[in-house]
C-alpha cells in the first residue's frame, strides 16, 4: 500500500507520514479506518518500527488520527482538504523558489504553470 523512496531526501517516517496524509485526502483511507500496526507495517516496509510508531505519533499529535489503547491506530473525522492545500501550496513554493534560484524566467514559469493547469483540467473533463 504505502511506496518509500530511499534516494528521497526526505526522512522515511517523513515520506510515510505524507503518504497518509495523501492517502486519507483521496479517501483511499477513511474516518475510523484502521491503520496497520506499527510491527506490521515496518516488516511490509523492511524499515524500523520506532520509524512507523514516530510518523503514527505526529499524525496524532496533528489530529489525523486516535489511538486507541490496545485496539491501534485509526483515521481521524478531519478536514484534510484545508490541510492538503496548505501543504501543496508550501511545496508550490518551493518550486517556485527553485526556478528563481536557477534564473527560469517569470513569464516562462507561468505559461507551463497555466499549460499544466489547463492540460490537467481538460485530461479530468475526459
Amino acid at each position: 500500500m504505502f511506496m518509500l523512496n530511499p534516494q528521497d531526501k526526505a526522512p522515511i517516517f517523513a515520506q510515510l507520514k505524507k503518504q497518509i496524509i495523501e492517502f486519507i485526502g483521496l479517501g483511499i483511507l477513511n474516518p475510523n479506518d484502521q491503520l496497520p500496526s506499527v510491527r506490521s507495517l515496518a516488516n511490509e516496509l523492511g524499515i524500523n518500527p520506532n520509524t512507523v510508531a514516530k510518523a503514527y505519533q505526529e499524525l496524532e499529535l496533528q489530529g489525523y488520527v486516535y489511538t486507541v489503547a490496545g485496539k491501534g491506530c485509526f483515521v481521524s473525522q478531519v478536514n484534510i482538504e484545508a490541510d492538503i492545500q496548505g501543504n501543496k501550496i508550501k511545496e508550490f513554493k518551493q518550486v517556485v523558489m527553485d526556478c528563481h534560484k536557477f534564473n527560469i524566467e517569470k513569464e516562462l514559469l507561468i505559461s507551463s504553470i497555466e499549460s499544466i493547469y489547463e492540460g490537467g483540467m481538460k485530461h479530468a473533463e475526459n
